[in-house]
C-alpha cells in the first residue's frame, strides 16, 4: 500500500480531495492511504510517505519541500489546478498514476 500526503494551507480543502481520490482508487482497486494535512505538518509524515502531493496555491513551497523530502527520497509533486479546484478525485488519481513514479515499480 502506498502512503499519500495532501498538503494546502490548512488541510481542509485536501482533506475532501483525499477522501476522492481514495474513493477513485477503491473503485480501481488500487490500495492507496491519501491523508492530508497543513504544509506545517509535513515534516511529521515525511518518514512514512512514498508521495507528497502539494496544493496548487502552495506552488511557491515546492522548492522548500523538495530539499526536506529528497533527503527520504520522497518526491514532491504539484497538484493540477483543475483537478484540485474541481475535488476531482479520480483526475488526481491520473495524475498519480500518469505523471509519479509512486506505483511504477508495482506495474512490471
Amino acid at each position: 500500500m502506498k502512503n499519500i500526503l495532501l498538503v494546502c494551507g490548512s488541510g481542509a480543502s485536501s482533506g475532501f480531495l483525499a477522501r476522492n481520490i481514495r474513493v477513485a482508487a477503491k473503485n480501481r482497486g488500487i490500495e492507496v492511504k491519501v491523508t492530508a494535512r497543513s504544509d506545517a505538518a509535513v515534516e511529521d509524515y515525511l518518514d512514512t510517505l512514498d508521495l507528497l502531493l502539494v496544493a496548487p496555491h502552495l506552488d511557491y513551497l515546492v522548492s522548500e519541500l523538495e530539499k526536506t523530502a529528497s533527503a527520504r527520497n520522497v518526491p514532491v509533486h504539484v497538484i493540477p489546478k483543475a483537478a484540485y479546484g474541481s475535488l476531482n478525485g479520480e483526475a488526481v488519481l491520473d495524475f498519480i498514476l500518469d505523471e509519479t513514479s509512486v506505483f511504477k515499480n508495482e506495474e512490471e
